[in-house]
């Protein structure tokens, strides 16, 4: 006697994975960390730094690893950030996810979306403090990147930007 019972079946990349494919390029980059971004009173720094991703499960999920320098204003080494990233096409809620965990600790859930050019994450849920991230398409080379925070509600505010230069 044979016993059949309908199982799941994994899921397939689509045209939601293309689209976010765009925005996940092995770059590097160069720009700015705003006065205070850091925490009340931290120096305004430059950074450079570099990011590189590959697909997972067969192309539903997009990982980023990243890591950069950042610098006070006179050249002094200031420190040295880590990132692992995860994105992918949540179907059931018909948007981006992605979550964020870094080297200082923070593990960040997000949902986003794209606007042609744009793709923008922010925190899932309400936060004391949330982030918002931008990553914007200049061309095939270059794309700009931004980091900004909303503290209790508050307006978000520019913490970062950068521009990102793809690395061929």
């Amino acid at each position: 006697m044979t016993i059949t019972t309908p199982l799941p079946l994994p899921l397939h990349a689509g045209n939601e994975m293309r689209r976010l494919a765009r925005f996940h390029r092995d770059v590097r980059w160069t720009g700015t960390v705003q006065p205070g971004g850091m925490g009340p009173g931290s120096s305004a720094m430059t950074a450079v730094g570099e990011g590189r991703h590959y697909a997972i499960q067969d192309g539903l999920w997009i990982v980023g690893d990243y890591q950069q320098d950042q610098y006070f204003p006179d050249g002094t080494f200031a420190l040295h950030w880590q990132l692992h990233w995860v994105a992918g096409w949540d179907p059931q809620v018909g948007m981006y996810r992605a979550s964020a965990a870094d080297n200082y600790g923070h593990l960040e859930l997000l949902s986003g979306r794209i606007e042609g050019k744009l793709l923008t994450f922010r925190s899932i849920g309400n936060p004391p403090v949330r982030i918002q991230l931008s990553w914007n398409i200049v061309d095939d080379d270059t794309m700009t990147w931004r980091n900004e925070v909303s503290v209790n509600g508050a307006p978000f505010e520019l913490v970062e930007r950068y521009v990102c230069t793809t690395i061929r």
